[in-house]
């Protein structure tokens, strides 16, 4: 946690642009997830991003160590081909593959080889950003686990990152999908899991948690795609966006995805392991369905846009039929 006292220079100011400034190197959806999280305190009080900071007023901005640092010394862009696979591209968007094993953004162990530097570097290269002259960076509307592969979705303006924000928050104009291979078969082919969820800011981990006991409402929907031996692949439809709400959801019904280390059946996982050589959950965001957009979003409109699955989770599947 870190702590200003605002002074004179900075007296009138949005409290987002206060924190923008502070933190200069940080991606704006960093920034506005920690308003949305109530990261963001003026004088003891959560606030909205368009509070006025005053002269005396005390900010708490609550990020670890390292994330204030990493996120206050500038990574110099370097102009290189994008690595992973560009899914789709306009002056707007950008909506790429994500492998396994690479980070949205920065965490507290201070990688700063993410995917979004390597979106820097390739932007950079294209002559489309330029760190020295521009004061918007672009940045992730949404994110995914480390080890969760498939598409994910940046603003390349200031315009279209507030709007894929505001699109992934409501969920309205945008439907995302994910495949699943989880334990054991279900009863029916479709269902809908409604828990909500709480989640622990030490360890990071979510859990079922009622709402008048302060948890937030999580809803996830299901279609098996087919039973894989013993398990099921399952197509999941997100309505709301909680921390690790597929993996938290299906462990809570008695269907934990294989290969979760977190939240997964460790003694399966080890066979699944040494089987089909798998060690991380096995998920996969595979599809976005855009509605009838406008804006900065119009190229958006209507459009399907989907990732294949990775060959390691294809060859999981075969191996375990």
């Amino acid at each position: 946690m870190k702590e200003i006292v605002v002074t004179q220079a900075n007296e009138g100011q949005k409290i987002e642009k206060f924190v923008r400034k502070y933190l200069s190197e940080a991606p704006l959806g960093f920034i506005y997830k920690a308003f949305r999280k109530k990261d963001i305190k003026i004088n003891g009080h959560w606030v909205k991003k368009d509070a006025l900071v005053h002269q005396g007023d005390t900010v708490r901005i609550y990020v670890t160590d390292q994330q204030l640092e990493d996120f206050k010394k500038p990574r110099p862009v370097t102009a290189k081909p994008f690595p992973y696979r560009i899914a789709y591209e306009d002056e707007n968007v950008l909506i790429v593959d994500k492998p396994k094993g690479v980070l949205t953004y920065g965490d507290k162990t201070g990688v700063r080889e993410t995917l979004g530097n390597a979106v820097l570097d390739y932007l950079y290269m294209e002559g489309k950003y330029d760190p020295e002259s521009s004061s918007f960076t672009p940045s992730p509307a949404h994110r995914l686990d480390r080890n969760t592969s498939g598409l994910i979705c940046y603003g390349l303006t200031d315009a279209g990152l507030k709007e894929l924000t505001e699109l992934f928050k409501t969920r309205q104009g945008v439907k995302k999908y994910y495949l699943a291979l989880v334990k054991g078969h279900f009863d029916s082919k479709e269902g809908r899991i409604d828990i909500p969820l709480g989640k622990d800011a030490n360890s990071g981990r979510a859990f079922p948690l009622g709402l008048d006991k302060g948890g937030k409402t999580a809803i996830t929907e299901y279609q098996v795609e087919k039973e894989v031996g013993d398990y099921s692949l399952v197509k999941v439809h997100l309505l709301t966006g909680r921390t690790h709400q597929i993996r938290v959801h299906f462990a809570s019904i008695g269907h934990p995805l294989l290969g979760d280390d977190k939240y997964g059946d460790f003694a399966l996982n080890r066979q699944i392991k040494a089987k089909t050589g798998l060690d991380y959950q096995f998920l996969h965001a595979y599809r976005l369905e855009f509605g009838d957009l406008d804006g900065a979003l119009e190229g958006l409109k209507d459009k399907v846009i989907e990732s294949q699955l990775p060959d390691n989770l294809s060859k999981a599947i075969d191996l375990l039929a």
